[in-house]
């Protein structure tokens, strides 16, 4: 499969609306992302409060996806996705109005609730509407179509914060997110998703059926393991450019973008490679062992920082120097982009074959996003803290160690699940 694939699944108008779900999503998350750098050094930060800009998006998403999920599953689907699309755009108007760490706080909470609404229900709509033998497509080019929004985000906002401030950054991505309202209005069915009667059992039934499932049971302890490390890479590599060396927003959107490009050329690729050779925990297994060795590489920053002769970039009337540190850190996010290709879409998959199963595609996915939000609350504030009382490259091996002990656990247990007789990949009962 090639990218051109991904490509024509734009001319279905359903897909193309939900591809802009993911667009609008993606970019005010990466763009945002650079925004916490900059206040982060405007309001001088601890490490402790930097972790607090992710816990607090997390804690909120922790407490909704379990019954967002239900609710996706009984309900109408397409009025959740609205309703994510006008919360963003409040969450960019109080982002614009901020004037210390605590509005910092307060903010990041509402946004997660909004971008709970899109990634839950988004994910849950294509995973429904998907034919069967492409959804491994489907799924792959949706999160590929994210990546390449998450990119734009990082140029686009990193210009906007850098050449004109945040009113004019957040301006622009209240635009997009509207845009996308309207495609999603005028272009996806009415209640695309929603396949579960309500009476059939309880909210509470339906999860203890999905997590009597082995390899769902493994999926969820790897990705709450995980997702310790990773969320702590995502706050702190922004942060650990701006105050440690200095790096201008743009040339933060440079390094964040180096990820997302490989994203975005191969995380459709690697998803037909999921529907032709199976074996999706596999991929799972090697994504996350990747993105650890990847994560141990970003304290080199320290070290090539002075030693590289730096590098003068003219552009727009402008010029950025860019010395050895930028080059580490474009490098290390880099690699972390091939290595979230390879996991992404096999674990999507795995989630919504599983949650076919019990035909509660939501619900599982609610599990996939609760198991994250567990560690995504925790993890930045530990790493956080960390940092404080040793060093920040301390923080990111202690991340890196985090991700390696996840991909052993999951390996186990996935093996496990695998001699039970429930397959891995798509199966039937």
């Amino acid at each position: 499969m090639a990218l051109g694939d991904s490509v024509r699944l734009l001319r279905d108008a359903e897909f193309g609306s939900l591809a802009g779900t993911a667009f609008a999503r993606s970019q005010a998350y990466s763009t945002i992302l650079i925004a916490l750098a900059l206040y982060a050094d405007l309001f001088g930060t601890t490490g402790f409060v930097e972790g607090l800009f992710g816990t607090a998006f997390a804690v909120v998403q922790l407490i909704v996806v379990l019954p967002l999920g239900r609710a996706v599953d009984t309900g109408n689907a397409k009025r959740y996705l609205l309703a994510g699309f006008l919360i963003n755009v409040a969450v960019f108007v109080g982002f614009a109005f901020v004037g210390n760490p605590v509005h910092v706080v307060l903010v990041r909470m509402v946004q997660g609730l909004g971008a709970s609404l899109l990634w839950i229900t988004g994910a849950t709509v294509i995973g429904e509407i998907s034919p069967d033998d492409d959804q491994g497509l489907w799924l792959g080019s949706y999160n590929q179509f994210a990546s390449v929004s998450s990119l734009a985000g990082d140029l686009l906002g990193g210009y906007l914060l850098y050449a004109y401030g945040f009113t004019e950054a957040y301006a622009v991505l209240s635009l997009i997110t509207l845009g996308a309202f309207l495609l999603v209005w005028r272009f996806l069915r009415d209640d695309p998703g929603g396949q579960k009667s309500p009476e059939e059992s309880g909210g509470v039934e339906t999860f203890r059926s999905l997590l009597a499932l082995p390899m769902l049971r493994s999926l969820v302890v790897f990705r709450f393991t995980f997702s310790v490390g990773k969320m702590a890479v995502i706050i702190f590599l922004p942060i650990y450019a701006r105050t440690s060396f200095g790096i201008s927003a743009f040339a933060i959107g440079w390094i964040m973008a180096g990820g997302k490009a490989t994203k975005a050329v191969t995380q459709g690729f690697v998803g037909g490679l999921t529907d032709e050779y199976g074996r999706r925990h596999g991929f799972v297994a090697l994504g996350a062992l990747l993105y650890g060795v990847g994560t141990a590489a970003i304290p080199l920053a320290a070290y090539f920082d002075g030693t590289v002769a730096p590098v003068t970039v003219s552009y727009l009337g402008d010029s950025q120097t860019l010395g050895g540190a930028f080059f580490a850190l474009f490098g290390a996010y880099s690699l972390l982009g091939i290595a979230d290709s390879i996991r992404l879409p096999a674990s999507m998959s795995l989630f919504v074959d599983e949650g076919e199963r019990r035909e509660s595609v939501a619900s599982a996915m609610s599990l996939r996003s609760i198991s994250w939000k567990v560690g995504q609350v925790v993890g930045p504030v530990i790493v956080g803290t960390t940092m404080d009382f040793t060093t920040t490259e301390t923080g990111f091996l202690l991340a890196a160690g985090f991700i390696c002990f996840a991909t052993a656990l999951f390996v186990l247990q996935s093996r496990r699940a695998a001699a039970t007789g429930v397959p891995a990949g798509r199966t039937a009962d």
